[in-house]
């Protein structure tokens, strides 16, 4: 019985580590209630700062992005428009919280995403400047869906 009681916490705790961190839970809880705020049954938060009119992509249509990405204290990590070029991708080869969220935008839509580490970088974080377990924020506009 001990042994299964031991058994159970470590999951738990397995399962508990990899999420997102506590600072980065009460973001997301507060952005939630925010006016405009949209909460996907991912856990992936966005707000809708332009609509779109042109056509959605589908998971392997290649596509036109301007995007900001940054920690919750707003340190940015990364941005096209300071390199002033949009990146061409696709919806399947970014992390999980893109691949949805540029699904069901349309051409010409710009949001502000809100993506808990579950469906970004996880508990290894990314190159140094991600920690793990860190929740993000991303402006994204989707130009043009090329493919």
């Amino acid at each position: 019985m001990m042994r299964a009681v031991v058994l159970l916490l470590s999951l738990l705790w397995g399962l508990a580590a990899a999420g997102t961190n506590p600072e980065g839970v009460a973001f997301l809880a507060a952005k939630e209630k925010e006016a405009g705020v949209v909460k996907l049954p991912s856990g992936l938060l966005y707000k809708e700062l332009k609509a779109g009119t042109g056509k959605s992509p589908s998971i392997s249509s290649p596509c036109k992005c301007h995007y900001a990405g940054a920690l919750i204290d707003g340190t940015e990590f990364d941005s096209s428009y300071k390199r002033g070029e949009p990146l061409t991708l696709a919806p399947n080869q970014v992390i999980k919280g893109w691949t949805e969220a540029m699904q069901l935008m349309k051409e010409g839509a710009k949001w502000e995403l809100y993506i808990p580490s579950e469906l970004g970088y996880g508990d290894r974080g990314a190159g140094g400047a991600i920690p793990g377990g860190a929740a993000l924020v991303f402006t994204m506009e989707l130009l043009e869906v090329t493919g």
